[in-house]
């Protein structure tokens, strides 16, 4: 029987069990990227990850260590509070292992406090994740959680019937508990332990494998709210100011006239996960999006177009409100700070247009319906005001419900009018209502498919639309809301993931046949519309106009805990825990990383101040 001065030992070996054990689940499960990996980087990936499983540990062993030396408690009592506790333990950190299984594989990112933001629409979590391996996935579950109680009951639970408590059993307690301290914050440097003392690899997949999922889950909790510090200071503000007023400078130069008159009617569709690697027009795959590529070939389209985030709900703020996205957070959650940002509906709404919102899904999802509200449209449709015999979608209706319903809407629609329309049907877990166009049930062919359905939908609302009569002084907008990094599952952190179309067609296009190669951003989009339209765009600061060549070209995207910056003549990406740069494509100077440092403090600052 083990003595009762070894129990914290043991116990504390057992946290570090459950952790290396979910550590070789993942490189298993990921098994085609851990292929890569050199048996060296494999063995760094335990070898630097012990410091953060450690800590975790510590910090789980905090209440059955204060239990087991406050041995007054009778042993029965002790016994039941610290096996409840490891088995409550045990289960969450099984589930949280398991879900980051495959959420990595989506996101491209440890499982953080993201999920969170979610869970006041669950339903819509719940489609979203339905495309997941869901029995392979709980059986994984069970294994984890089934063979950490087996080791537990069976080789470390606490044991320590009819033990006397002496001075100095008491005094070894005590000792294990101030102990503690040392694992819990990474050892004795002056800055307690972070995810970036875990990175040693330039492969962003080895230096992931190596974070521990529940202490990432729990310092992205506290993390959250920045306790209204920048942590993103990498210069004086001063410079970093005038570093990005530069790239805004104003050119003397014109913009080039692209609508027939100054009031046209917009309809803005936003289309959901849009990967440029899926359209042909951008460069893309062939024959998946042809509606669109047809469209794109008699419109306007800009080939180097960039999504400013990887969510939504960024994606959402960034196109109609200009506005930076922020790394491990969103001004979206917060209504206080939305309320403060211009809106291209309120702009149009002012001058007199006519303005609408359409969402086949859950209105509230994401923290969206306060932002779509606070933009003042005069009407909104969401789920809710759809038949429930139309209800096809896990997230709400099929888009081709939705764009039926915005044509029937149109038809006595006051002009000039403002209509925003937001698809979902190419969302996870991408199942449409249509013979399947590309053979195979991998999450990627399911993707191409649900694209391939919603390029359909959006194809026969514009034929339909080219026979009202407000058609001709109409001017519609095709841009996605974010990209994606299927179907070839591009890093999570690369350019190719942030590429995404945007296209103008529309009868109050005055240039047809165009191919822009301008780089530029979601965040510019409003601003120009607005420009074209000579209405006020001055709220929209952080914002160029993409159809004047004498701007200076740059897209700025956020990935998890990161940037990237993109230029006419390289880009790359820079992670802020490992501090270096992580993709790197053509040419570019530490002047384009200082830039893009000072775009980051910049923009995060003036989040902090909203």
């Amino acid at each position: 029987m083990k003595s009762y001065r070894s129990n914290q030992v043991f116990l504390f070996i057992y946290w570090l069990l459950l952790f290396i054990s979910g550590k070789t689940l993942f490189l298993f499960y990921h098994a085609a990227k851990t292929a890569i990996l050199s048996v060296s980087e494999i063995a760094r990936i335990f070898f630097y990850g012990l410091r953060l499983d450690m800590s975790m540990a510590a910090y789980l062993s905090i209440f059955p260590f204060l239990l087991l030396f406050f041995s007054v408690i009778p042993d029965k009592l002790t016994r039941k509070l610290v096996n409840g506790y490891a088995v409550l333990c045990t289960f969450f950190i099984a589930l949280l292992q398991t879900v980051d299984l495959h959420l990595y594989s989506i996101w491209g990112y440890k499982l953080d406090a993201t999920p969170l933001q979610y869970l006041n629409t669950p339903t819509e979590m719940i489609a979203s994740s339905s495309g997941a391996p869901l029995f392979l996935l709980f059986l994984l579950f069970i294994l984890q959680l089934a063979a950490g109680l087996f080791l537990y009951f069976r080789f470390f639970q606490p044991r320590f019937s009819g033990h006397k408590i002496t001075r100095k059993k008491a005094l070894v307690s005590f000792l294990w508990l101030i102990i503690l301290v040392l694992p819990l914050r990474g050892g004795w440097q002056q800055i307690p332990i972070n995810q970036s003392d875990v990175y040693f690899s330039e492969n962003a997949f080895a230096n992931h494998s190596a974070i521990n999922v529940p202490w990432n889950v729990f310092y992205s909790i506290i993390k959250k709210d920045y306790d209204g510090l920048n942590p993103y200071t990498f210069m004086a503000p001063e410079i970093a100011q005038k570093t990005v007023s530069d790239l805004y400078q104003k050119p003397n130069a014109p913009s080039a006239k692209i609508l027939k008159t100054a009031k046209s009617n917009i309809i803005f569709i936003i289309l959901e996960s849009f990967t440029a690697n899926l359209v042909g027009s951008v460069g893309g795959e062939k024959g998946v999006t042809p509606e669109i590529d047809k469209l794109a070939e008699e419109g306007y389209l800009f080939r180097n177009f960039y999504a400013s985030g990887d969510r939504s709900e960024k994606g959402l703020v960034a196109l109609l409100s200009g506005y930076p996205v922020q790394t491990t957070t969103s001004i979206i959650k917060i209504p206080r700070k939305t309320e403060k940002l211009p809106h291209l509906a309120h702009s149009l709404k002012k001058a007199g247009y006519q303005t609408s919102y359409y969402y086949g899904g859950e209105l509230a999802f994401a923290n969206m319906k306060s932002y779509v509200l606070m933009a003042g449209y005069d009407k909104i449709t969401g789920k809710a005001d759809f038949p429930t015999r139309d209800y096809n979608s896990k997230w709400g209706v099929h888009d081709h419900v939705l764009f039926q319903r915005v044509s029937k809407d149109l038809k006595e629609q006051k002009q000039p009018f403002f209509t925003t329309i937001f698809t979902l049907s190419s969302h996870e877990p991408y199942d449409v209502p249509m013979k399947t166009r590309f053979a195979g049930d991998d999450e990627a062919n399911k993707f191409r498919n649900s694209m391939h359905y919603t390029d359909k939908a959006v194809g026969n609302f514009i034929e339909e639309a080219k026979k009202q009569p407000w058609w001709q002084n109409t001017l519609i907008v095709l841009v996605a809301d974010h990209g994606h990094t299927l179907p070839n599952y591009v890093d999570y952190d690369s350019k190719a993931k942030f590429h995404i179309p945007l296209i103008l067609t529309g009868g109050a296009l005055a240039k047809t046949g165009i191919t822009d190669t301008t780089i530029a951003s979601q965040t510019d989009l409003a601003y120009s519309l607005l420009n074209q339209l000579h209405l006020p765009n001055q709220e929209f600061k952080w914002s160029k106009d993409i159809f004047n060549p004498a701007e200076k070209p740059f897209a700025f995207y956020i990935f998890n805990d990161g940037f990237g910056f993109v230029t006419d003549k390289g880009s790359f990406g820079f992670d802020n825990i490992s501090k270096q740069v992580v993709q790197k494509k053509g040419q570019f100077t530490e002047k384009d990383i200082n830039t893009g440092k000072a775009y980051l403090q910049t923009s995060f600052e003036d989040y902090l101040k909203k």
